[in-house]
């Protein structure tokens, strides 16, 4: 995160994450909050700078609460 401020990005993350528990109607849950929070900061990262660009690709791609633990990045799984 060279050279970006943190407090920006991490309003940014928190808020994303929080829209994509609520559009799936889930309970808060820490194992795919780290998931959505990953995959938020490698977005900001791409470009995917505003709240609704990123909670919009986060919503389409984790589709519910599995989704976030079948495809996860730090799935052990090897393919």
């Amino acid at each position: 995160m060279d050279g970006w401020q943190v407090g920006p990005v991490v309003a940014v993350v928190s808020e994303t994450v929080r829209r994509w528990f609520e559009f799936y109607e889930v309970p808060l849950d820490e194992r795919a909050s780290d998931t959505l929070c990953s995959a938020a900061i490698s977005l900001y990262g791409d470009g995917y700078q505003t709240v609704d660009d990123i909670a919009t690709m986060l919503i389409g791609t984790y589709v519910g609460i599995w989704a976030t633990r079948i495809n996860a990045p730090t799935s052990a799984a090897v393919h």
